[in-house]
């Protein structure tokens, strides 16, 4: 890492393929996600971002859905 660089701990805004990595998740999948809405993102300029906070939601959405689905 570069000095001065923060960490991808340290980021509010995540490149997707920073974000996809903390996901384990592929590149193509996460854009996928990107694109239906099911996570945020945000454009700067011509660079797509997605926050931190968006992952949180994202991850805790998922295990809700899935505690929804065993309680039947």
């Amino acid at each position: 890492m570069v000095r001065g660089e923060a960490s991808p701990a340290d980021r509010l805004l995540l490149t997707v393929n920073q974000a996809a990595g903390c996901l384990s998740l592929s590149r193509s999948h996460l854009y996928r996600y990107v694109q239906t809405g099911e996570l945020r993102s945000v454009k700067i300029g011509r660079a797509r971002r997605v926050p931190v906070s968006a992952l949180e939601e994202f991850v805790q959405r998922l295990q809700d859905e899935q505690a929804e689905e065993v309680a039947w």
